[in-house]
């Protein structure tokens, strides 16, 4: 059964803005914590974080984190995102504890364009399905004999087997099986995360998730995210030979998010 992208940003430090400022602030204010994170002023806070945004000063947006609920997405994606380590944190369902029968999956959108893949591809989903389903049963079935000729209860001897049996019967499943992460990161590792993967030469997927976090963070924390993209918005492409040539349609796109 084919999965199609959700993004929901569950929580958020919050008044990001005003936690950020207080933060950079209190390195050069003679006040106390309490009184620097009482200069509560929006805009003069607004106007703090942007300078120290411009001036590339990031420090401070650690202290300013977001969790996303992430489903709808392949683990061919999260074997990319789990990548991005520093100031990231990440609780993913487990194909050793979770059974993936009738599993989603995801189809590429150059595959479903073509009928011709398409139906191939609809093919290798169901082969692993059934080859997982089947390998399940076969080594289910001689775990619970196993563990019930060494004295375990039938109950206990069924429900370790069957935790033997998905975890090794998983090898069997496609990049392409769906899969649901939870997301945690601070400011600055977003940045970082949008920098890389909303750039045109990333992988569809992931672009399409990262487009969709910065989208969402922007209504939090617009200051923070306002130059949140590619590296190119600002600067050169940084790809060198390997630009996708489309800069300014690039800069148009983002200057809509």
């Amino acid at each position: 059964m084919q999965s199609r992208l959700n993004v929901h940003l569950i929580t958020h430090t919050p008044d990001p803005e005003k936690v950020i400022a207080g933060a950079a602030k209190l390195c050069y204010s003679p006040k106390g914590i309490e009184g620097t994170m009482e200069q509560s002023d929006v805009e003069k806070n607004r106007k703090f974080v942007q300078m120290l945004v411009n001036m590339g000063h990031e420090s401070p947006l650690e202290h300013i984190s977001f969790t996303f609920g992430i489903e709808g997405v392949s683990r061919s994606l999260t074997h990319q995102l789990v990548r991005h380590r520093i100031g990231a944190s990440y609780s993913q369902k487990s194909q050793r504890y979770v059974e993936e029968k009738s599993f989603e999956y995801i189809i590429p959108p150059e595959i479903e364009k073509r009928p011709g893949a398409k139906e191939k591809y609809l093919e290798a989903m169901e082969m692993s399905g059934k080859y997982y389903e089947e390998i399940t049963e076969a080594l289910y079935r001689d775990y619970v004999k196993q563990y019930m000729e060494k004295g375990e209860s039938e109950k206990n001897a069924q429900k370790t087997a069957k935790k033997k049996a998905i975890e090794d019967a998983r090898f069997v499943l496609p990049n392409a099986c769906e899969t649901k992460i939870i997301v945690t990161m601070n400011a600055r590792a977003l940045l970082h995360f949008f920098n890389h993967r909303c750039c045109n030469r990333a992988q569809w997927e992931i672009q399409e998730l990262a487009i969709e976090m910065l989208k969402q963070v922007k209504q939090i924390a617009p200051t923070v995210f306002d130059k949140g993209g590619p590296k190119c918005l600002e600067n050169p492409c940084p790809e060198g030979s390997m630009t996708c040539g489309e800069i300014t349609a690039v800069r148009n796109r983002f200057s809509e998010l």
